[in-house]
């Protein structure tokens, strides 16, 4: 009847199955029902290499004309693309196109990831939890600090043991936190417990945000690499330099560097553990300090000068790892350490430090197991398409981008979400992310390991009226690119 309430209908793009009513999105944000059909409501986005002016969609009122690329090469990446769920379908796109004279096939898709999760890295000295501390967002945890590495603090977050493992909550607030670092959005988070919880604020190719201040240089080196690299600036300026730095503090007097310089020794003591001649570990506690330890007053580090080898008037720069941070004494009557200003020739060299710094930044990579059902949107024969990839012979990018397949079993990949498009992920509220992934190869091959390949379409044949056009990123990589493959090295097989 006329007043009747038009029906709901049934979205099978994933394991929630919402039952979707007219005017209506799902719980994903990603399908709705329009007019009883039910439409993807992001735009297919497509890459080309052409020079041309980009707009960022085609209007709807644009007359096509058949040429998608005018032209121009064209790849279709899997943002916008939908999922193969439940996982007996074909891959939603899979197009052909001729680059350099090979038959080239590309197979896209949606991926529906449930074993994912992201990688972070700080470029940051301050000290943001110890190695299995707990990160939590909105008070539930999503992840852990992981081992450091030079310069950098490693954050590893998500994975199936936060998204569905714990409690409801916790796999919403992961799976949210995860969807927003991917899109390169802010997320505050907090790391550890008790007595030591830093917050920190990241968002991919930006400065963290440690406690509430941006922070901004990454370390050159540690305290012994600087010594080695700046000892030659110091000689006439200063008897003894102390780069102090969490893990490594230098020592100019004592280091090898200083010795072949022909420093002479100032019968200076760290409280630190000492490792090798200048190389001091432990000096401190681990901090938001000096260096990355807990210290303000860089003499705190130090005991008492050696008197018969000492001397009034001694002259002592101490900086830290960034230059950011510095300190000029002199050693008085009693050997004590007073603080003077600053002499211009030195203040020139923590300059010099700081300008050998690179930017603080965070990196975020998402990382993602390709599993059986996503690669049976590919083949029949799902194995074949892992063995393919190990082969060489086909070549995996999410977005476009290139991405890092790792060895072993499987199909799990890392990317970095700054060289994909934006707004490239999605979430499903099982809950997972909805993360595109791209398999490109020879239709031959293609052929070979059993693909659809009565689905192979001509990239020309793609009518999205709604695509998103963008320009190649040069970071990215090509994913058609000869080099990319085995046969390139051969060109008769």
């Amino acid at each position: 009847m006329d007043g009747a309430k038009p029906e709901k209908i049934r979205c099978d793009a994933c394991p929630v199955m919402c039952y979707i009513a007219e005017g209506k999105a799902g719980a994903c944000d990603r399908y709705a029902n329009h007019a009883g059909e039910l439409v993807r409501l992001d735009p297919l986005t497509i890459i080309h290499s052409g020079d041309q002016k980009l707009v960022p969609f085609l209007q709807g009122g644009d007359e096509w004309d058949g040429d998608i690329i005018k032209g121009e090469r064209p790849f279709v990446t899997a943002v916008g693309a939908g999922t193969t769920y439940p996982d007996y379908k074909p891959a939603p796109f899979i197009v052909s196109q001729e680059i350099d004279g090979i038959d080239m096939v590309t197979v896209v898709t949606e991926g529906i990831f449930s074993y994912c999760g992201v990688k972070v890295k700080i470029d940051t000295d301050r000290h943001l939890g110890d190695e299995r501390d707990v990160i939590r967002v909105d008070g539930e945890p999503v992840g852990h600090v992981t081992t450091s590495e030079y310069g950098s603090k490693m954050l590893s977050l998500g994975g199936v043991e936060h998204l569905t493992g714990g409690s409801k909550k916790e796999g919403r607030v992961t799976c949210d936190a995860l969807m927003q670092l991917c899109n390169r959005e802010a997320v505050t988070m907090q790391i550890g417990d008790g007595d030591h919880v830093v917050e920190v604020v990241v968002q991919a190719g930006k400065a963290p945000i440690i406690d509430g201040v941006e922070e901004k240089l990454m370390r050159v080196g540690c305290g012994s690499a600087a010594i080695g690299m700046f000892a030659k600036q110091w000689l006439g300026h200063a008897d003894e330099v102390v780069v102090v730095d969490d893990h490594i503090t230098g020592v100019l007097s004592e280091h090898e560097a200083g010795k072949q310089l022909d420093v002479p020794p100032t019968g200076i003591k760290l409280l630190g553990r000492r490792s090798t001649p200048g190389r001091y570990f432990q000096v401190a506690n681990p901090g938001t300090g000096w260096g990355g330890t807990d210290i303000e007053d860089p003499l705190t580090i130090l005991g008492p000068f050696k008197p018969k080898v000492a001397w009034e008037g001694l002259r002592m720069l101490m900086v830290s790892t960034t230059g950011e941070q510095y300190g000029y004494y002199e050693l008085d009557s009693d050997l004590v350490p007073q603080k003077k200003p600053m002499p211009d020739a030195l203040m020139r060299t923590a300059e010099l430090i700081a300008e050998n710094c690179e930017p603080s930044v965070c990196s975020v990579l998402f990382m993602g197991g390709a599993g059986g059902s996503l690669r049976a949107g590919v083949t029949e024969n799902p194995v074949r398409l892992t063995r393919s990839v190990r082969d060489a012979l086909t070549h995996v990018s999410c977005g476009g981008a290139e991405a890092y397949v790792w060895p072993g079993g499987g199909i799990t990949f890392m990317v970095d979400v700054l060289d994909m498009p934006t707004q490239s992920f999605g979430y499903v509220p099982t809950p997972a992310l909805v993360a595109p992934i791209e398999f490109t190869l020879r239709v031959s091959d293609y052929k070979a390991l059993g693909g659809y390949a009565d689905q192979i379409k001509p990239v020309a044949s793609v009518r999205q009226v709604d695509a998103r056009w963008l320009a190649p990123n040069p970071n990215a990589g090509d994913p058609m690119a000869h080099q990319n493959y085995r046969w390139s090295k051969d060109r008769t097989s």
